[in-house]
């Protein structure tokens, strides 16, 4: 019994031992992350002012100052493991090889996919910030491209797509230019003066300031006519600059003048 305690005092004073010895690589590895991470992110801060002057696409610089600041952090993290002994698990991520590493990669997959995405938008750019897009089922502004996801305002909300489903699924960019398509549909009664209605709603788009094509002839038009009734398509285009007054109001706005003015020439709104 005396020949048990005693191993297993053995034992313990080992692992106090190595525990003593390890800890002050623990502390060195923590601060390396924690200065890594600090770099990192002035680095970051940094070159996305700096890029934001000389490109004139933000939405790129920004993707590649966070780039530059998650390979910083990554490199931190390598010296992190060397420095606490595991220099064989920052070389199987280097490598890709072992079965660590593809484990790693395996669970990994969806962020390493979402990341990829990014950069194919990045530099293929089917969208700015502030462009107006629908993918997924989600309609909003764009606000920012990260290297898992893109943010989008919708009605007050900030939604997060992966970048992965906006390569893999259609894409609408409402935006052309600065331009933004907006439509929308009037219902008129059944033998109502067609022309005579798209003619007073062309007039309500020459009045708005915000409104541009003015002259195109696709800008009221009737598609159809369901249950008796004819739908009145009224699509136009506005400046999405900031400059402007807000698309949400502006559209509002138009849709309030053109059924006042309908009715107000005897017509039947449905």
């Amino acid at each position: 019994m005396e020949d048990f305690f005693n191993d297993v005092y053995k034992h313990l004073e080992g692992y106090y031992y190595s525990l003593v010895d390890l800890t002050p690589k623990f502390i060195l590895a923590v601060a390396v992350i924690l200065v890594s991470w600090f770099i990192a992110t002035r680095i970051g801060i940094l070159a996305d002012k700096r890029l934001k002057v000389r490109m004139h696409d933000p939405l790129l610089a920004s993707f590649i100052a966070r780039l530059i600041k998650s390979v910083l952090i990554i490199i931190g993290m390598l010296v992190m493991f060397r420095i606490i002994g595991l220099s064989g698990v920052a070389q199987s991520l280097l490598a890709g090889a072992g079965i660590s590493a593809f484990i790693v990669g395996f669970a990994l997959k969806d962020i390493g996919e979402n990341f990829l995405a990014g950069i194919l938008l990045a530099f293929k750019r089917p969208f700015s910030i502030g462009d107006i897009i629908e993918s997924n089922g989600v309609k909003g502004e764009v606000l920012t491209l990260n290297l898992r996801d893109t943010e989008i305002k919708s009605d007050s909300k900030i939604i997060y797509i992966p970048n992965a489903l906006l390569i893999k699924n259609t894409l609408i960019n409402y935006n052309s230019s600065g331009f933004l398509l907006q439509t929308f549909t009037v219902g008129l009664e059944y033998g109502s003066d067609f022309n005579h209605a798209i003619e007073l709603v062309k007039q309500v788009l020459v009045n708005n300031d915000d409104v541009l094509d003015k002259d195109h002839n696709d800008s009221a038009y009737i598609a159809d006519i369901t249950g008796g009734v004819a739908q009145l398509n009224i699509r136009y285009w506005v400046i999405t600059t900031e400059a402007k007054s807000n698309n949400s109001e502006n559209r509002s706005k138009i849709i309030t003048e053109v059924l006042s003015t309908l009715k107000e020439n005897g017509f039947v709104v449905k």
